[in-house]
């Protein structure tokens, strides 16, 4: 595994990242880890626009030539943006999972929601003894 974990997002246990901007607007993707894990990607269910999710709730799958995963939200909110690239080329995840292969972005309801994410030194852990 890549420790290239980038300091400046949170993670959660399921391996969604999250970044935040100054908006109170939360970009969520899969991390580099996960797209490993999984493989090629062949498919990107996105959430719906508009909709509400609850922290935890399942939102998106994606599904690769080995496997298919759900994506939960790490956060509450509403859908405002979905990455609509990834419907044609799912794939982007795999290239560049913290950047151009983002798969959602929510409008925080609670910001405190962030303190429960994990940094980057308590995931790259997480992600490093998940594979024992």
């Amino acid at each position: 595994m890549s420790n290239d974990v980038p300091t400046d997002l949170r993670y959660t246990k399921s391996h969604e990242w999250v970044r935040v901007d100054d908006e109170g607007i939360a970009t969520i993707g899969i991390t580099d880890h996960a797209q490993e894990l999984l493989g090629d990607l062949v498919f990107v269910e996105l959430p719906e626009v508009g909709s509400e999710l609850g922290a935890g709730a399942e939102c998106a799958v994606v599904e690769s030539v080995k496997a298919a995963s759900d994506v939960f939200s790490p956060l509450t909110g509403e859908v405002i943006e979905v990455n609509e690239v990834l419907a044609d080329a799912p794939e982007t995840i795999n290239q560049d999972a913290y950047e151009d292969g983002w798969i959602f972005r929510i409008r925080m309801a609670d910001p405190d929601e962030l303190d429960a994410l994990m940094d980057a030194d308590s995931y790259a852990e997480h992600s490093e003894s998940d594979e024992d």
